[in-house]
């Protein structure tokens, strides 16, 4: 199994910043793409971010600019550094990511999730 962990989640004033991380754990033997997700009450979850096991970045066009995801191989964690939150940031943030497993398998697995409040 493979598990994903997101922390960082708070509340912050508009304007401010927040740095997320997910660490990944379990039988993996290679992370592939890892993605950040989000979703607003009532709304669908959305795509935010995106990093490739090369280190590709794409952003939604909601956050270019203001949002960077990271990746430190090492540590099997992926990052979205937020900054210039809007309070249309509000949501329950989730990583997921395409992992290949001991198994050679892969599996696309997803984290709980972490609530980020932006108060305007």
């Amino acid at each position: 199994q493979v598990q994903l962990v997101e922390s960082g989640g708070g509340l912050v004033q508009a304007g401010g910043s927040l740095r997320l991380s997910c660490a990944a754990s379990g039988v993996i033997y290679r992370l592939n793409a890892m993605y950040w997700y989000r979703q607003a009450p009532g709304k669908q979850r959305e795509l935010v971010a995106t990093i490739t096991s090369g280190g590709s970045t794409n952003y939604a066009d909601s956050v270019k600019g203001r949002f960077t995801i990271s990746r430190d191989n090492a540590k099997n964690t992926v990052y979205l550094q937020m900054t210039s939150l809007k309070p249309e940031d509000t949501a329950v943030y989730y990583c997921r990511a395409t992992v290949v497993t001991i198994y050679n398998r892969v599996s696309d697995s997803w984290g709980q999730g972490t609530q980020v409040t932006v108060s305007s």
